[in-house]
C-alpha cells in the first residue's frame, strides 16, 4: 500500500514506476480517481453531519413554523446522511480495492524491464573445474542423501525425502544460519506456519502470485511460502519503539504451489513443494531502508562465503520485484551440472508498503507515529544444497564438507558414497 499523499503530490512517479515494471499506469489513475471519490464522500458525510448537531441545538429553542420547518429538515437529513454513509463505505472499499491493485514504487536505480534484465553487479568465488559433473540428484542418490522417487510415492510430484546425511546436511546448513543471525542480533523464532488472510494480504501475497499459495477452505488459513509473511504480521497494529532497525530471523518449513511451473526443474529439489529456510527480516525506519537491504544482502553473501561457493549477486529488474518491493537483490549460486548461476537467496526493500496494509508504525523523533519499512532476506534453504553438493563433489562421487559445517555435522570433513 503507496502512500497516498506522495501519489496526489507526484503521480508521474508512480506512473513511470509502473512503466519500468511493465505495469499500466491505469491503476495510478484508478486509484487517483478513488481517493478523490472517497474524500469528496467524506467531506459530504461530515458536512451532513454537522447540519444535523446544528439542527440539534436550534430545535429546543424554535417555535412555530420556525420548529415545524426544522423538525421537517430534520427528516429529509437523516435519509441524506444514511444515503452518505452508504457512500463512504462503498467509496472506501473501491479506494482499498485500488490500493491492493498498485504495486510499490520502485526504488531509485531499480532496473527497468523484465525478468531477463537483471543487472550483474559482482561475481564472486572460483567455479570449480569439473570434467563431467554429476547433478545433485545423482550425487544426493550416491550418498543416500535423497530420495525423490520415494517422496512422489508418498506426497506426489516434487516432493522429496532427505535421509541420512542429507538430512543432517540440511540441518547443519540451517543451523550456521541460524546461529550466524542470532550472532548478529537477530532475534530467533519459530513462527506459525498458517496464517490468516489478512496476515497473507497484508504481506502482499494474494495479488499475481496468489495462485503459488496452498489455502485451507475448512479454516480460512494459508500455509506460507515464507516465514516473510507472519514474521511481518508478528506486529500487525502495533505502534514500536524503534532504536535502530528491529531485526528477527525465522526458522519454518516453507509451502509453494510452484503453479505454472509444469516441466521446469522437474530434477532433483530446485524447484519443490515443501522446504526450510532461515528468513532474515527487519523492520525500521524509512530513512534506513536503503542501508539496511545491503546489510541483509552482506550477511547473505557471508553465509556463501561459509558455504565455499562461487556466487553472483544480480540487481533484479523491475518487472520480476513482486508486488512488495521496491528493490531486490538475488545471490545465485554456481550449479556445474548446468553451467549457470541459479538463485539462492533473495533479499527484498519493501519501503512502507507492507507496514501500511498491516498499520505496523513506529514513532519519530518528534514522537509522530508513521508507517515503519520493512524488509526481508534469505539467509539459509533446502536449495542451497544443490550448490553444496555439486560445487564439492569429487570424482569418485563423494562430497567435501565446507570447514564452516563441519562443526554441525559431527566434524566430518567429507560424505563419501553408500551405493
Amino acid at each position: 500500500m503507496i502512500d497516498l499523499r506522495l501519489l496526489r503530490d507526484d503521480p508521474d512517479l508512480f506512473r513511470a514506476s509502473q512503466r519500468a515494471r511493465g505495469d499500466a499506469e491505469s491503476s495510478v489513475d484508478r486509484l487517483l480517481s478513488a481517493d478523490e471519490a472517497r474524500r469528496a464522500a467524506v467531506g459530504r458525510f461530515e458536512a451532513l453531519r454537522a447540519e444535523q448537531k446544528t439542527l440539534g441545538k436550534q430545535i429546543p429553542q424554535a417555535k412555530g413554523d420556525e420548529r415545524a420547518a426544522l423538525l421537517e429538515r430534520t427528516k429529509t437529513l437523516a435519509d441524506e446522511v444514511k444515503a452518505a454513509e452508504t457512500a463512504v463505505t462503498e467509496a472506501e472499499a473501491e479506494l482499498h480495492a485500488a490500493q491492493l491493485g498498485l504495486p510499490n514504487l520502485i526504488e531509485e536505480g531499480a532496473p527497468a524491464g523484465g525478468e531477463d534484465d537483471y543487472i550483474v553487479l559482482r561475481e564472486v568465488g572460483t567455479k570449480p573445474e569439473l570434467a563431467d559433473p554429476r547433478d545433485h540428484l545423482a550425487l544426493g542418490e550416491l550418498l543416500g542423501a535423497i530420495d525423490t522417487e520415494r517422496g512422489a510415492k508418498v506426497s506426489g510430484s516434487r516432493f522429496y525425502f532427505l535421509t541420512g546425511v542429507g538430512s543432517m546436511l540440511e540441518l547443519a546448513l540451517l543451523q550456521l544460519g541460524f546461529w550466524q543471525a542470532v550472532d548478529a542480533g537477530f532475534t530467533p523464532m519459530t513462527p506459525p506456519v498458517l496464517v490468516k488472510p489478512e496476515s497473507m494480504e497484508g504481506t502482499g501475497f494474494l495479488g499475481a502470485h496468489a495462485s503459488e499459495i496452498y489455502y485451507l477452505p475448512a479454516d480460512d488459513l494459508y500455509l506460507v511460502g515464507t516465514s516473510e509473511v507472519p514474521l511481518a504480521a508478528y506486529h500487525k497494529d502495533e505502534i514500536l519503539q524503534l532504536n535502530g532497525p528491529k531485526r528477527y530471523a525465522g526458522w519454518s518449513t516453507c509451502f509453494r504451489r510452484e503453479a505454472g511451473s509444469y516441466g521446469k526443474d522437474t530434477r532433483g529439489i530446485i524447484r519443490v513443494h515443501q522446504f526450510n529456510k532461515v528468513e532474515m527480516f527487519s523492520y525500521c525506519a524509512p530513512e534506513d531502508a536503503h542501508d539496511e537491504h545491503l546489510r541483509l544482502l552482506a550477511w547473505e553473501e557471508e553465509l556463501l562465503a561459509k558455504l565455499e561457493l562461487p556466487y553472483r549477486v544480480i540487481d533484479v529488474a523491475a518487472g520480476d520485484l513482486g508486488s512488495s518491493a521496491a528493490r531486490k537483490y538475488d545471490c545465485e549460486a554456481w550449479v556445474p551440472s548446468q553451467g549457470r548461476y541459479r538463485e539462492v537467496t533473495s533479499s527484498s526493500n519493501c519501503t512502507t508498503f507492507q507496514g501500511r496494509r498491516l498499520n505496523t508504525r513506529y514513532r519519530d523523533a518528534d514522537g509522530k507515529t508513521q508507517a515503519v519499512a520493512t524488509l526481508n532476506g534469505t539467509l539459509a534453504t533446502t536449495r542451497m544444497l544443490v550448490a553444496i553438493l555439486e560445487n564439492h563433489q569429487q570424482a569418485d562421487g563423494s562430497v567435501r564438507v565446507p570447514k564452516a559445517l563441519q562443526p554441525y555435522l559431527g566434524g566430518r570433513d567429507l560424505l563419501t558414497p553408500i551405493v
